[in-house]
């Protein structure tokens, strides 16, 4: 009888680790611990630290993907509101984690980047996806009359995304939401403002 893949649960503990630790402090020691698997399980599974992080990324961008897409998709919302809601979504998540933990997408482009190619690249494919929903919702928006169409769709889901990472970012400094807040205010009293 064959042994059981201990993939699904070395890619578990692999987010775990790395959201805490880091991609450059995360050995493959430390997610076999966590996982509770024999080292030899992770290069059964995994033929480079880089395409382990790869898989990690991917299944956090899956769920990330789930709640672009409970966010933008309620049409019950109008538009703007939905933008919104997304933000006030990921807000609710990173409080549940002590405003501690960001986004694994941030912090792998700002740790992993220069160091590989492969992960840098399937980051920008990452970013490419993930600015679809948001420009298709800002594009309804606009169309709506709710949001200024002074600018591009693509070049305000662009701005949201890049500009809230930053805001994720600083609230990992100060662990509390306010730079999250201040992101909301400002961002839709100015460039997701209702036209006049």
């Amino acid at each position: 009888m064959p042994k059981p893949s201990l993939k699904d649960a070395i890619l578990d503990a692999g987010l775990k680790v790395m959201f805490r630790t880091g991609y450059h402090g995360t050995s493959v020691r430390d997610v076999t611990a966590a996982a509770g698997a024999p080292q030899g399980s992770f290069t059964n599974h995994f033929r480079s630290k880089e395409a382990f992080a790869s898989e990690v990324l991917d299944r956090y961008f899956g769920v990330t993907r789930g709640l672009v897409a409970e966010a933008l998709e309620d049409t019950s919302l109008t538009p703007r509101a939905r933008l919104r809601r997304y933000l006030d979504i990921i807000t609710g998540r990173l409080e549940a984690d002590g405003f501690g933990r960001g986004c694994l997408i941030g912090d792998l482009s700002l740790e992993a980047t220069g160091s590989s190619e492969m992960l840098r690249a399937r980051l920008a494919e990452i970013f490419a996806e993930w600015r679809v929903p948001f420009a298709a919702c800002i594009t309804e928006a606009q169309t709506r009359g709710e949001i200024a169409s002074d600018f591009e769709p693509e070049e305000l889901a662009d701005f949201l995304l890049a500009s809230w990472q930053g805001a994720i970012l600083r609230m990992k400094v100060d662990r509390n939401p306010k730079a999250l807040e201040r992101f909301k205010t400002i961002a839709f009293q100015t460039v997701f403002k209702e036209p006049t």
